[in-house]
């Protein structure tokens, strides 16, 4: 038999060497390391920038995880000395966060809000089956909550100060949304150990800001894309909206509230409400006011919008309001330019679902506005959702 030599053996066997190592190559180039898989999943999550919100700020991380930071939009460290920290982490991911931040495993599967701007979130992400609690039905509108809370998968734990723990425990919410400082009464529900979230939506001082938290709502609910595409469709609406009434010649001024228990709870210069008045074309009366809000007493209210054109009011009057119940309720009002010109701009809250929808709605708020102050430049079939002249 023939002597086979090395070099030949080497030969021979060179071409299942290479392809060997070919197909080892293909094999790891298929399995990333995992730290690349981390890095591709931070990539492929969805980017959630912020144009108008003041209070949180977002951190995209290797893994998904997002660094959300909470402040007070107002930046008053006397009523809010605190800010909060999360990490948002995909539920069941094995990740380390930042020692200073609490972790939170997203998307939330129960939870329970404490305020209808909070439910507005969830109704414009259609997240309504993630809800378990709400404080209460009154001027309540949407069906599908009322029917849920009937049915007993949504329970009602009770206002502020007065909560019933058993049920908030019964409900087993992964986190409960809550308003600090704004009325307090969480030392109960602080005691029962679940996470309490801080939504800061209502301290916003621009009406974008304050639906752009939809945004931050999105976070925990894993809908990061849905909150961008109902924000943007908001954005869009409202800056076509503003532009409509940009370059009107007139600029009518405009007043708000009403008396109630002696004193008359003044919008301020900085309200996310005086920016809607301004973007509608309208001069509000305390434009030069530096607070979101003040109470003044009804002789400095009247020296200062006694000649406004436009007075807007927004109360829960049971049946219909009118100028004789305005008048009823403190003669005085009677005496202001807007009264006599039957200019009051109303919205009933037992009528609309203002508080329930509106914070996802600033463009429909405008539009109403606009097409009080401005008819000319909407259409003349509009259909006000909120506002209306008061007949």
């Amino acid at each position: 038999m023939r002597k086979i030599s090395s070099l030949q053996t080497i030969l021979w066997l060179l071409p299942t060497v290479v392809m060997s190592l070919l197909l080892l190559s293909c094999q790891q180039s298929k399995t990333p390391s995992s730290s690349t898989a981390t890095e591709q999943a931070a990539d492929s999550a969805e980017q959630v920038t912020l144009k108008y919100a003041k209070g949180f700020t977002v951190k995209t991380l290797a893994g998904g995880v997002r660094l959300v930071d909470v402040a007070d939009p107002q930046k008053d460290k006397d009523k809010m000395p605190v800010s909060y920290h999360f990490a948002l982490v995909p539920r069941g991911a094995d990740v380390t966060v930042p020692d200073n931040y609490t972790r939170v495993e997203v998307p939330l599967q129960r939870t329970i809000v404490m305020t209808m701007l909070q439910l507005s979130n969830f109704t414009a992400l259609d997240a309504h089956d993630v809800v378990k609690g709400i404080t209460g039905t009154k001027n309540l509108y949407n069906q599908d909550i009322l029917r849920r809370v009937k049915e007993g998968s949504i329970v009602k734990i009770g206002m502020e100060g007065n909560f019933d723990t058993e049920l908030i425990l019964a409900a087993h919410p992964d986190v409960i949304f809550i308003s600090p400082f704004k009325r307090g009464g969480y030392d109960a529900i602080k005691e029962t150990g679940i996470l309490l979230v801080p939504h800061l939506g209502y301290k916003e001082l621009d009406p974008l800001g304050q639906a752009e938290w939809v945004k931050y709502v999105g976070l925990f609910l894993g809908k990061e894309k849905e909150a961008n595409e109902v924000f943007d469709g908001i954005e869009k609406r409202y800056n076509e909206a503003k532009k409509l009434a940009a370059d009107t010649p007139t600029r009518p001024t405009v007043f708000s509230g009403e008396m109630h228990g002696g004193n008359w709870f003044a919008v301020g210069g900085k309200n996310h409400l005086a920016q809607i008045f301004r973007d509608a074309g309208a001069d509000y009366i305390m434009k030069d006011d530096n607070t979101g809000g003040v109470p003044i007493e009804y002789e400095q209210m009247y020296a200062t919008a006694a000649n406004a054109d436009y007075w807007r009011i927004l109360n829960s009057f049971p049946g219909d309001f009118s100028y004789d119940a305005l008048k009823a309720s403190e003669p005085r009002n009677a005496l202001f330019k807007a009264f006599k010109e039957r200019h009051v701009i109303y919205c009933n809250m037992k009528q609309t679902p203002y508080y329930e929808t509106s914070p996802v709605e600033p463009d429909v708020v405008l539009t109403d506005l606009i097409a009080i102050f401005h008819p000319e430049v909407m259409p003349a079939d509009y259909v006000p959702r909120y506002y209306r002249l008061l007949k």
